[in-house]
């Protein structure tokens, strides 16, 4: 059925229960995973009121360090089960669309991903990630809460 399942990941309680669904779906279909994190760039467009200054640098160390913590936490659940792993980072600042893009690149047949479950005017008015990866996949996408 799946061969390659791509698991996105944002480090949440709730990506983790994500990925380890994702992982024991991976499992019983002895199919390889690609556990991918999306950096976001620095966000320079808030209001100078809510910005807080960080050096460029020191967020970029900071979010890739997150990543990486991330990332290593999937792939350790993965090896504990047996399963072929790959972790992937990728800067962008659309995170749906570096999901939907790797899930093309690496040939994935599937997309295991958290939601986060926003709702009311705030999931109107900015949409959700998962949204907008359901709107612009090419590949099934499964959506754990």
């Amino acid at each position: 059925m799946y061969k390659r399942i791509l698991v996105a990941t944002d480090g949440s309680e709730l990506a983790t229960r994500a990925a380890k669904h994702g992982l024991s779906l991976a499992k019983s279909l002895g199919a390889e995973v690609i556990a991918l994190y999306v950096v976001k760039p620095m966000a320079v467009d808030m209001p100078a009121e809510v910005l807080i200054p960080v050096p460029e640098e020191e967020y970029q160390r900071s979010a890739e360090k997150f990543a990486s913590q991330a990332l290593e936490a999937v792939k350790q659940s993965a090896d504990e089960l047996g399963i072929s792993c790959e972790t992937r980072s990728v800067e962008n600042l659309r995170p749906w669309q570096a999901i939907t893009e790797t899930a093309s690149n690496e040939e994935c047949e599937l997309i295991v991903m958290g939601s986060h479950g926003r709702t009311g005017l705030m999931g109107l008015v900015l949409g959700s990630e998962i949204q907008k990866v359901l709107a612009h996949s090419s590949v099934p996408v499964m959506v754990h809460r």
